[in-house]
């Protein structure tokens, strides 16, 4: 099936049994501390009473939980942070469910790159972003459902595989506001050295549209940009954005939001 990514699916659900389990203890204390009976979070689980002291022990000893030796339990700082970015994981992983398997569990929707006949085997592959049919074997297979002439839209059906996308780079270009200079103030060269490797260019601002078009760049997203990034990135496809400073901040928030990587860039003289 389509993936987003195929070194970042480090979602909860595809770790070990044993930090499933304990992400499911944390979050039942808390939502219950201080008094826990390991009993009630046994049935909640489905594992044994004993297994359960087993694993609070080890959440103390890893400085995720803390227990006044009365069987109340509290959650550390240090183990609310650890539930969280499991928590975001899940997130991640329950989008990557219901966008790239549920919606395609039936029939995908790829775009033929030469004509095919219905019920013909096909391959599947991502290309700039877009799912692409094509003859031959590969990692990914499936059924076309009616013929469909080169160019066109093909549905597939019974998908075998999983597709994986290159690795994503995103690269964010400071500009400064106009007050301190705006796009007179921006490093052009370096700015031009940054879009090279970049398949997909968005603008944030106006200085940060100026500053593109002084290297004859037009970028290809320049209202949501902060959004289509982040789409972007799922799809395979690594960004530069260019960004007035004041508006960096949230930018970053949101792609740490999703888990993705990036670098800053000061283009500031």
């Amino acid at each position: 099936m389509p993936g987003k990514s195929n070194e970042k699916l480090y979602f909860m659900i595809l770790r070990s049994k044993k930090e499933s389990t304990k992400f499911q203890i944390l979050v039942e204390i808390a939502s219950h501390q201080p008094d826990v009976r390991q009993k009630e979070i046994a049935d909640k689980i489905g594992i044994t009473p004993q297994a359960v002291s087993e694993y609070i022990k080890e959440l103390v000893l890893e400085g995720l939980l803390f227990s006044d030796g009365r069987v109340r339990y509290r959650v550390t700082k240090k183990g609310v942070e650890w539930v969280l970015e499991r928590a975001l994981e899940l997130k991640k992983y329950a989008r990557y469910v219901m966008e790239d398997i549920v919606s395609h569990v039936s029939v995908a929707t790829a775009i033929a790159n030469e004509n095919f006949n219905k019920g013909q085997t096909v391959s599947l592959y991502m290309n700039n972003g877009l799912l692409y049919a094509g003859s031959g074997g590969g990692d990914v297979t499936g059924v076309t459902i009616s013929d469909a002439k080169k160019g066109e839209d093909a549905g597939v059906t019974d998908l075998k595989g999983m597709i994986h996308l290159s690795e994503v780079k995103i690269t964010i270009c400071k500009v400064p506001r106009v007050e301190r200079g705006g796009s007179r103030n921006v490093d052009l060269q370096m700015l031009k050295k940054h879009s090279l490797d970049k398949p997909y260019i968005a603008a944030i601002g106006v200085e940060a549209l100026i500053a593109l078009g002084k290297i004859n760049i037009k970028p290809d997203i320049l209202f949501g940009a902060k959004e289509s990034v982040v789409e972007a990135a799922f799809h395979g496809l690594s960004s530069l954005v260019v960004s007035v400073d004041e508006e960096v901040p949230s930018l970053l928030n949101k792609l740490e939001a999703q888990g993705l990587s990036y670098e800053v860039v000061d283009l500031s003289k």
